[in-house]
């Protein structure tokens, strides 16, 4: 019994991933980007009860990673492409071609996403750690655009509506997610300072900065945990 708790959670994670999806796909962008957040609660959950109960179990492993895809990989696909066609509708100057057809190539976000998975289920060196950006994180990182442009009180969303804008950040972030880059994960064995000091460092920052920066702030924090991880990981 103890065994379905964890996985009951994860299906609440695929729950909030379908319900974001169709909400995004009829252009709710801002509420599809507050149940990214839900979703990766129920995503940290799960995790954490099955280690509490010790409930682990192969099939709980399988749907993890199914429900990710699915909150974590087709849900910023479509945010993006939502994205994007925005983008093009303020743009008085957009081809067709953009408005219609170059939007698609946000579902490169899902690829890529999918890639990402599969490369962590099989992965042995990602057991304590990540190599690539999680995909939770590059979710949030979109989600936090849609946002950033409902209160714009550093004028963004001349930047963020921006086709070109749009279409780098994609190919970064999907680069990132497959990318052999080492990236420390938020794990803490204990609370000493000699072991976890690149976290305190990354929450000492984080945190301060999004009480200052509210949203605006998320794209900015993920940045820092890609840097300070490449600079804090051992040089060999």
């Amino acid at each position: 019994m103890k065994k379905s708790i964890p996985n009951f959670i994860t299906c609440l994670n695929l729950f909030t991933g379908c319900v974001a999806i169709l909400i995004a796909y009829k252009g709710s962008l801002e509420f599809a980007a507050y149940l990214v957040g839900v979703a990766a609660v129920f995503d940290f959950l799960d995790g954490m009860i099955a280690r509490l109960l010790h409930a682990y179990s192969e099939i709980g492993k399988q749907l993890d990673s199914l429900a990710d895809m699915v909150s974590f990989g087709v849900l910023p696909g479509v945010i993006m492409f939502r994205l994007m066609e925005k983008s093009a509708m303020a743009d008085p100057n957009t081809t067709l071609v953009q408005a219609e057809i170059i939007p698609y190539a946000a579902f490169i976000i899902i690829i890529f996403s999918a890639l990402r998975l599969a490369k962590f289920n099989i992965d042995t060196r990602q057991t304590s750690s990540f190599i690539g950006l999680p995909t939770p994180a590059n979710t949030i990182f979109i989600a936090s655009l849609p946002l950033i442009l409902a209160a714009d009180q550093f004028n963004l969303s001349q930047y963020i509506l921006n086709f070109y804008v749009l279409l780098a950040l994609s190919a970064i972030l999907c680069y990132l997610l497959v990318a052999e880059i080492p990236l420390f994960a938020l794990k803490f064995k204990n609370l000493t300072w000699k072991d976890n000091a690149v976290r305190f460092i990354f929450l000492l920052t984080a945190v301060p900065l999004l009480f200052i920066f509210k949203f605006a702030a998320i794209p900015v924090i993920i940045v820092f945990y890609v840097l300070l991880s490449v600079f804090a990981s051992p040089k060999t």
